[in-house]
């Protein structure tokens, strides 16, 4: 991270043990799933994600996987519940590529001190292909912890300053397209209408679960992890 590091604190509960025994048909499902990014207006998307009390094995298997599809997406940020997931968790990479830049993860984020105002043109993963102008304060401080349960905390400008915004927004079930000007959002209403359209006929095939299974799933998620 180009920004100060303080170390020492470590997360709550950090890789402790615990009594939750998974599903069967959850573990089922993670086996035979990869995890893939989903697109408007799919549920998780406007969850508010819980933090974290503990780091295991198979999270951080999680959020190797979601580096995996961040660069294969050729992405710079990516929120769990872009990944249908509800910890309060994204990950970064300024140059998106495997081996290049800096890859963070980012637990339990907390924002502070925005200064100054920047207004630049976004994208998102959930929206393939769709981009439109956001107002973002130009730096923000962030605290959070690592992988290794140590607290972090700097603060951002630039890029980095807009990618941690954009995608701590996620974690709070916001979206860019909720940060628009009035006249934008107007702009690209058609396009999100064709996404809703799109969602509603992969979910009458069976591609996408319903809403219950969806709430039923991100719950379970929770119990383990939050």
């Amino acid at each position: 991270m180009p920004a100060s590091r303080n170390f020492g604190s470590h997360l709550p509960d950090y890789a402790s043990p615990t009594s939750y025994n998974p599903s069967e048909d959850l573990l089922q499902h993670w086996e035979n799933e990869k995890l893939r990014i989903v697109t408007y207006p799919h549920p998780a998307l406007r969850h508010k994600s819980k933090p974290l009390r503990r780091v295991d094995a198979e999270l951080r298997a999680i959020v190797r996987e979601m580096f995996e599809l961040m660069y294969a997406s050729r992405g710079i940020g990516l929120a769990a519940n872009q990944v249908g997931l509800p910890f309060r968790l994204f990950i970064a990479n300024l140059e998106g590529e495997p081996g290049e830049g800096e890859e963070l993860v980012f637990i339990n984020p907390v924002l502070s001190r925005p200064k100054g105002t920047e207004e630049k043109e976004e994208g998102c993963l959930s929206f393939p292909e769709l981009y439109g102008p956001v107002k973002r304060p130009k730096q923000i401080h962030v605290s959070a912890y690592n992988l290794a349960g140590e607290e972090v905390s700097g603060t951002l400008d630039g890029m980095l300053s807009r990618v941690v915004q954009h995608e701590t927004d996620h974690l709070e079930g916001v979206l860019f397209t909720d940060r628009m000007s009035p006249l934008a959002g107007q702009e690209v209403q058609d396009d999100l209408d064709v996404f809703e359209t799109d969602f509603l006929s992969r979910r009458a095939t069976g591609e996408i679960p319903s809403d219950a299974e969806v709430a039923a799933s991100l719950a379970e998620w929770e119990s383990k992890y939050c």
